[in-house]
Formats: structure tokens, C-alpha cells, sequence
């Protein structure tokens, strides 16, 4: 008889591979930020950048070097060299200058970003004032970007609109790499922290896709596949919010986008998880510091 037939022990089940799931699609398809080319080619001197309500940039530098200054206080250093080809991204309105050599310009391809609801979208909240990243550091970038500069390094029908979409793809892309690089790319806490955490992830892609559902602490836990407490105390963390602080606020952005849209209080309150349209115009002032009402007469103002 062998007596090793008796002593097997069965071998553990692995594990099931986790579920993948999309972190950005539901969130841009709901606030969208839209790329327009505005220069492509060599700058020379000062080249003045001005801020403007819901305006970002998506510089590329695609040789040379440069300076780039801001104003005292405004968030990014004041002086920043960039010595190799590189992304630069500002989320939010803010001022800058590119100080090229008059003899020796830098090639660059540019476009503005206007973000849906401006100040409000979620992503222009999220992000650090200006993401500076070399060209080779995310994969996958140089083949969007060998189609971006064909078709701005030649004038051919529909250029200018293709271009657009391009640079969308350029900057989804760097949005993926931030968000599996958070702290490489020094990410305060917010929206993308809790993104690149996979167990949050997987409660604010829930959220986000279900916001009028009755959410309890318990509820997102287990989209979390945490405890409540310890789910609780990962979310301020990272995040930087309670969850209900952070559903609240999520709900509240998503109400303004739809009263921009022309939409009414009474047609969103029960999707948005409120009982009326009563329920919501009190969160609504008492997070915002107004009324709908009013709210609505300074955006057309």
C-alpha cells in the first residue's frame, strides 16, 4: 500500500482573477472635455497663455527645449525648465509663459480644453494645476501622437476636426497613466486617488454610474469588498471626503449639469436619490451656499 495515496492534501483553489472594469468611460461620457488644435510649429520669444473660465491646455513639445514661468503663488513653480519632449497639461484656468530662443524655437503642437460645467467638471477639481511628463514615459502614446502631427504637419480636408479627436486620445491616455501612476505624478487626493485604488475604484465606479440608488456605508463597502469601518477610514484617506460627503457632491455636480442642460428640478431630484424636488433644492443650497434658482441666474449672468 502506498501510504503517500493517504496523505495528499488537495491544492487551494486559486483565487479568481478580479473583474476588470472601466474607471473613466461613464465619467467623460457624462462631463466631457473637448480638445480644439490652435498652433502647430516653432515659437520664438514669449508666448503668453492667458486664463480663462472652463479653459485648459494640452501643450506637446515635440523637440527643443524651453522655460516655462508662472505667477507667484499660482500653484505649479514659478520656473520650470523642460529639457526633452514632454506633455503639458493644465486642468484648470492658470496664466503661463514659454520663453523660447529667438534662434533656435521649439516645435510644438497645442490645443485648448474647454472641460463641461468649468470649474465644476470633475477632473478639473481632481487634477494637480499642471501635469509635466516626458513623451516616452506613457506606452502606447507615440503611435497617437505620429497621427496627431501628420495631420497637423500637412493641410488636408476635415485636418483641423481630426486633429481635435486625436488630441482627446492623447489626453485619454495620459489620464490611464496617472491614474496607474498617482504617485509618481504627485496627485493631491480626490477623484483620481480614489480611482487608482482598486478596491475604491470599484465603489466609485458604482457610484458614479448609479447615483440615485439608496446608498448606504454598507452598500459601498461591498462594492469595496472592505468593512465599513475600514472602508470609511481607506476613503477619507484617499479620497480625501467621507463617502456620503463624496456622493453628495457627486450628485450636486451631476444635478448642475443637468440644470445647464435646461432640465428641471422635478425631472432630476428622483434619479439623483432625493425624495422630491423639494429634497434636493435644500442639499443644493446648503452645499453650494444658494438656491438653484439662483445658481442659475449667475451662470446666465
Amino acid at each position: 500500500m502506498n501510504t503517500l495515496d493517504n496523505c495528499t492534501t488537495p491544492l487551494p483553489t486559486p483565487a479568481p482573477a478580479p473583474v476588470p472594469f472601466d474607471r473613466l468611460s461613464s465619467l467623460l461620457e457624462r462631463f466631457r472635455v473637448r480638445a480644439h488644435l490652435f498652433h502647430s510649429g516653432p515659437l520664438c520669444g514669449v508666448t503668453h497663455f492667458a486664463a480663462a473660465p472652463g479653459r485648459g491646455f494640452l501643450h506637446v513639445l515635440r523637440h527643443g527645449e524651453m522655460v516655462v514661468t508662472h505667477q507667484p503663488q499660482a500653484g505649479p513653480p514659478e520656473r520650470l525648465e523642460v529639457r526633452e519632449p514632454s506633455l503639458l497639461f493644465y486642468a484648470r484656468p492658470l496664466e503661463h509663459f514659454f520663453h523660447n530662443a529667438p534662434t533656435e524655437g521649439s516645435d510644438f503642437t497645442c490645443a485648448a480644453l474647454d472641460f463641461d460645467g468649468g470649474a465644476s467638471h470633475p477632473l478639473a477639481r481632481a487634477l494637480p494645476p499642471l501635469v509635466l511628463l516626458p513623451l516616452g514615459k506613457v506606452d502606447g502614446l507615440q503611435q497617437s501622437l505620429d497621427l496627431l502631427f501628420a495631420e497637423t504637419d500637412r493641410l488636408r480636408c476635415g485636418h483641423r476636426v481630426l486633429a481635435d479627436r486625436l488630441f482627446e486620445v492623447v489626453l485619454l491616455q495620459l489620464l490611464r497613466w496617472l491614474l496607474d501612476h498617482p504617485q509618481e505624478a504627485a496627485m493631491p487626493p480626490g477623484l483620481l486617488t480614489g480611482l487608482a485604488d482598486p478596491p475604491l475604484a470599484r465603489a466609485l465606479t458604482a457610484l458614479h454610474d448609479a447615483p440615485g440608488q439608496p446608498w448606504s456605508l454598507a452598500q459601498m463597502a461591498a462594492q469595496a469588498g472592505m468593512s465599513r469601518s475600514a472602508f470609511a477610514a481607506r476613503f477619507k484617506a484617499v479620497v480625501g471626503d467621507t463617502p456620503a460627503d463624496y456622493l453628495a457632491h457627486w450628485r450636486l455636480t451631476l444635478a448642475q449639469a443637468h440644470l445647464r442642460n435646461g432640465r428641471s428640478l422635478k425631472s432630476i431630484a428622483n434619479e439623483l436619490g432625493y425624495a422630491n424636488p423639494s429634497a434636493l433644492s435644500r442639499v443644493f443650497a446648503q452645499k453650494l451656499g444658494m438656491s438653484p434658482r439662483v445658481w442659475l441666474e449667475g451662470l446666465a449672468a
